[in-house]
């Protein structure tokens, strides 16, 4: 008899992330397979038959050259589900499995909370385990200085430890939220697209569970009873996402009927697809609106689209040294209106002591 069905979805997409994992290491050193051992004839047999092989499935501990895999945990049941999956998984792939969880000193007991679930991911038989101790500061609100100082110690951690990826437990309810918070901020297309399956310095993030719900998640842990800890904050109406959880999302649903998770996650993924393609698009188009110079020329500028346009003036403004975190659309917008609605304004003042102005038609988009 097969695994809970729960436990059996939550293992068959890390499988398929961990595949993608130790196949693009297998690329990376050569297809002998020498620097991983027997992992990497195991990821090669994965790749023919789309799974392991039945002699992987009862495989001991990767070999110490094995690539390592990092989970990211808190210990919530979303983490916990992954790492428990991970934990099943990666030996299957000649690999190496880890964790990391962080202490964000927010709340009391944090510290010892934190060495606890370390000590759980031990006991699922991941190494290296470690906990990160952080301080938060206060910068664009408590939730963004969080993640800011949350995603600052796990690359860190994956750099100490040579780590080939790190594996987070965002879930398809997450991605609706995540969209729907971009909605309200007005921020565009991108805003929409979500959190991205592979995200991060060469792909370092990967999120297994954006096509699986949080339910599914909690009942794999409570099948292998696996403990786990609710963040006191996921209730706190104080936060935001906390409001868009218990009270934004029932009562959409509530208006609209069941499934509004599922067509916000597949917004996300179409509204993804769509910004990637204009993003490539404004690539290509950037080299053609500059002068001899490199200068952006205001009448070339024009004659692209809106939505190409102003994702080449944000490149622009990026590359001149505006923080890409704090240009917001209205930023883009004051930019655009030097080329479509110009009336002789002055300079644009943008993030970063970053100055844009029209000067004999082009564009002059630097430090002030």
């Amino acid at each position: 008899m097969g695994p809970h069905p729960a436990v059996a979805a939550i293992r068959l997409a890390v499988r398929r992330v961990l595949h993608d994992i130790a196949t693009g290491q297998a690329a990376e050193h050569g297809s002998t397979g020498h620097t991983t051992g027997h992992g990497a004839v195991a990821v090669a047999v994965a790749h023919r038959t789309g799974g392991p092989s039945t002699a992987q499935r009862h495989r001991g501990p990767a070999p110490a050259t094995a690539p390592l895999v990092l989970v990211a945990c808190s210990g919530g049941a979303d983490s916990m589900a992954l790492a428990s999956a991970l934990a099943f998984e990666a030996p299957r792939l000649g690999l190496r499995a880890g964790g990391v969880t962080v202490d964000h000193g927010l709340q009391p007991g944090s510290a010892q909370r934190a060495e606890e679930v370390a000590l759980r991911l031990r006991e699922l038989g991941l190494a290296p385990v470690e906990s990160v101790a952080v301080t938060v500061g206060r910068e664009g609100g408590p939730e963004a200085a969080a993640r800011d100082a949350r995603y600052a110690a796990l690359d860190a951690a994956a750099e100490r430890h040579g780590a080939a990826a790190v594996l987070l437990g965002h879930t398809r309810d997450d991605q609706a939220e995540t969209v729907l918070l971009g909605l309200a901020r007005g921020s565009g297309i991108r805003s929409l697209s979500g959190m991205a399956a592979v995200s991060g310095a060469d792909g370092r993030y990967r999120r297994p569970f954006l096509q699986l719900d949080r339910q599914t998640a909690r009942k794999a842990c409570l099948v292998q009873s696996l403990p786990v800890w609710d963040d006191p904050h996921n209730t706190d109406p104080a936060y935001t996402r906390s409001r868009l959880r218990h009270e934004g999302l029932p009562a959409l649903e509530k208006a609209l009927g069941k499934g509004v998770v599922e067509a916000l996650a597949r917004t996300a993924q179409l509204s993804r697809d769509d910004a990637d393609a204009l993003d490539a698009w404004a690539g290509q188009a950037e080299s053609s609106v500059r002068d001899a110079e490199g200068v952006l020329e205001c009448a070339k500028l024009y004659a692209l689209p809106p939505a190409v346009r102003r994702r080449v003036l944000r490149r622009a403004a990026i590359e001149a040294g505006a923080p890409a975190g704090s240009l917001f659309a209205r930023h883009i917008e004051e930019m655009d209106r030097l080329i479509t609605g110009w009336r002789g304004q002055g300079a644009i003042n943008l993030p970063g002591k970053v100055v844009a102005q029209r000067q004999g038609g082009r564009l002059v988009i630097r430090q002030g």
